[in-house]
């Protein structure tokens, strides 16, 4: 592949977007060109010819940003390579087994024929924006969950199938 991979995401205190930039260094270690963007700064998929696509779980649904995202671009995401990556569960669970998506992210994985789909740790610490963020802080139930040994490693098995080569080339 010698095209652009866009990297965008939705989320609402950062935690998806530090993981949205680990995903584009990773693939721009690889030897591809990567750029990275918020879900709602995308305006045109003209420029990219595959597409990563991360969105932070909040009771059980990705951020409106990545939903509003694959709406917007479903005509031109089916035409590209596309894989999903969510964040979110506040514990070590993601670390420990894969956690399919969530129905809706499983349903735009079908429509859209996602390549993939992974589910990182998420991060909630104090500052966070929102009344439940604060709820959950409030009860110790915070901290910062991303492994990002296993972001990097799903990111390095996309940019293998991109290169045209297997996780097993590696």
């Amino acid at each position: 592949m010698t095209g652009t991979v866009l990297v965008t995401y939705g989320t609402t205190n950062g935690s998806t977007a530090r993981i949205a930039e680990t995903v584009a260094d990773t693939l721009r270690g690889d030897g591809l060109t990567a750029e990275i963007r918020p879900a709602g700064a995308v305006t045109d998929l003209a420029p990219y010819e595959a597409v990563v696509v991360g969105g932070g779980l909040y009771a059980g649904r990705w951020h409106k940003d990545a939903r509003r995202f694959l709406r917007r671009h479903r005509r031109a995401l089916v035409k590209r390579p596309l894989w999903l990556f969510s964040s979110g569960p506040l514990d070590a669970s993601a670390s420990e087994r894969d956690i399919p998506p969530v129905r809706g992210v499983r349903r735009a994985m079908r429509e859209l024929h996602a390549r993939g789909h992974a589910t990182f740790g998420g991060c909630l610490e104090q500052g966070a924006k929102g009344w439940l963020a604060q709820r959950i802080l409030n009860s110790g139930n915070g901290g910062d969950f991303r492994d990002f040994a296993a972001i990097e490693a799903w990111a390095a098995r996309v940019a293998g199938e991109l290169r045209g080569t297997g996780a097993d080339d590696e």
